[in-house]
């Protein structure tokens, strides 16, 4: 069964906006997955620790095969593959991709809570996810739209426009890779 997901990316490390670039082509590689539509890049300022350089944001929709934890483990992959370093909560990093919104599911289990528990507190979630899917729900919380008051005081500013181009679903047959902006650590 292919399901709708939503994720969200974010870099202020070793030229963050390639590495978001980067990794939403990596995103569209992934097995049974495929990367329907991706938002502009947004610049944002640093949540929790903010003795950091600011953030590039963006959230992307993957149509996928993949169930939730096989998604996560995925996400973390790339992660790590672009040199994601956990040093310490809310640290400066290469690349985080966070596993926003699973179709409608809701839930916790150790280790992955859905929809992102603090995804409708974030104006570098809401602002880039309501500019490619305005009528998004969020299970257990309502529209995301109506949470984005709440971020007013947060600065979250488009930095790249997107070529918001929608892709064909996963039984559509050939559908070409999106390139990577730049190579990643060259």
């Amino acid at each position: 069964m292919n399901v709708i997901a939503t994720i969200g990316l974010g870099a202020n490390l070793n030229d963050p906006a390639a590495q978001v670039e980067y990794a939403l082509a990596e995103l569209d590689r992934l097995p049974g997955t495929r990367l329907l539509v991706r938002s502009s890049l947004y610049a944002s300022a640093p949540v929790g620790y903010v003795d950091q350089p600011d953030f590039i944001n963006a959230v992307a929709q993957v149509e996928t095969e993949l169930a939730p934890r096989p998604l996560l483990a995925a996400l973390l992959d790339i992660e790590h593959r672009h040199g994601r370093e956990r040093s310490f909560r809310n640290a400066p990093r290469t690349l985080d991709l966070d596993l926003l919104l699973y179709g409608a599911a809701h839930f916790h289990e150790d280790g992955l809570t859905l929809p992102h528990p603090r995804m409708h507190e974030r104006g570098f979630v809401l602002q880039p996810l309501l500019e490619i899917a305005p009528d998004t729900v969020i299970p257990g919380r309502g529209r995301a739209a109506d949470w984005l008051a709440g971020c007013v005081d947060q600065s979250v500013v488009v930095v790249a426009s997107a070529a918001l181009r929608p892709r064909p679903p996963l039984c559509g047959g050939n559908v070409p890779p999106v390139p990577p902006a730049a190579a990643v650590n060259a």
